[in-house]
C-alpha cells in the first residue's frame, strides 16, 4: 500500500480558519481547536502549528495568495472549507483512506481508553504529572491540586485519585507489590514508562502545554 501524504495544499484553507478563530492568531499546540483538527487531518500538532507559523509569516507567494483570497472574506472561507469538508472522506475517514496506509500515533493518547473509557493517555500523563507533586499521604479528594485537576478534566476527584493510587503501584521507589484488578494497571504501566524519560520540569511543561486542551 502507499503511504498516504502528510499534507495538501487544500489545507492551507483549515489552517487559516483555526488561526482566525478568535482570539486570532496563532493557537497553542495543544488547545482543542489545533488538536481537533489535528487528528482530522491525521497531522501531529506540533506539524500543524509548524504550518500555522507559516501561515502567519506568509512564507511563500501561494500562502500569500491564499490569504489574500480568504482572510478579508470569512463567508467565502467558510463556504470553502465545508466544500472541502464535504468532499469524500471528511467525516468517513475509513472510506477516504482506503487502500493506504494511515498510521495513528498521537490521536491515539486522544482517545478513550479501552481498558476504562473515563480516561483518555493524555489525562493520565497529567494526573502522573500531579502524582509527582505530591506525596501518598496527600494523594486524596481533599487536596486542592487533586480537586483543581478533577475540575479541569470534568471528572470527579475520586476518579483522579483512583489513577493516583494505580500509579503508587507502578512506582519502583514505593516498592508496593500488591496485586490490583484495576483495568487502569496496564495503561499507567505504558505512560509511567513512556515518561519515565524525562525530568519533572519537562514532564510539569509538557503537562502545562497538554492542559490546553481541556481550557
Amino acid at each position: 500500500m502507499a503511504r498516504r501524504p502528510d499534507w495538501h495544499d487544500d489545507y492551507w484553507l483549515l489552517v487559516m480558519q483555526a488561526y482566525l478563530h478568535r482570539p486570532v492568531g496563532i493557537k497553542p499546540m495543544y488547545s482543542r481547536i489545533m488538536v481537533d483538527l489535528s487528528m482530522e487531518l491525521h497531522i501531529p500538532p506540533q506539524t500543524l502549528r509548524n504550518r500555522m507559523q507559516q501561515l502567519a509569516r506568509l512564507d511563500t507567494p501561494r500562502i500569500e495568495r491564499i490569504w489574500n483570497t480568504y482572510s478579508s472574506d470569512r463567508k467565502r472561507l467558510t463556504r470553502a472549507v465545508q466544500l472541502l469538508r464535504d468532499m469524500k472522506g471528511f467525516g468517513a475517514a475509513e472510506d477516504f483512506y482506503e487502500g493506504v496506509e494511515v498510521q495513528e500515533s498521537f490521536e491515539r493518547d486522544f482517545r478513550p481508553l479501552d481498558e476504562d473509557e473515563r480516561f483518555t493517555p493524555v489525562m493520565l500523563i497529567l494526573i502522573l504529572n500531579l502524582y509527582f507533586q505530591l506525596t501518598p499521604i496527600t494523594m486524596v479528594s481533599g487536596t486542592p491540586e487533586v480537586a483543581e485537576l478533577a475540575r479541569l478534566l470534568k471528572i470527579k476527584a475520586k476518579d483522579v485519585v483512583e489513577v493516583l493510587d494505580v500509579f503508587q503501584i507502578c512506582d519502583p521507589y514505593l516498592e508496593r507489590n500488591e496485586v490490583t484488578l484495576s483495568p487502569l494497571l496496564l495503561p499507567c504501566q505504558r505512560v509511567w514508562q513512556r515518561m519515565s524519560d524525562k525530568e519533572p520540569h519537562q514532564l510539569d511543561a509538557f503537562a502545562e502545554e497538554l492542559k490546553e486542551y481541556y481550557r
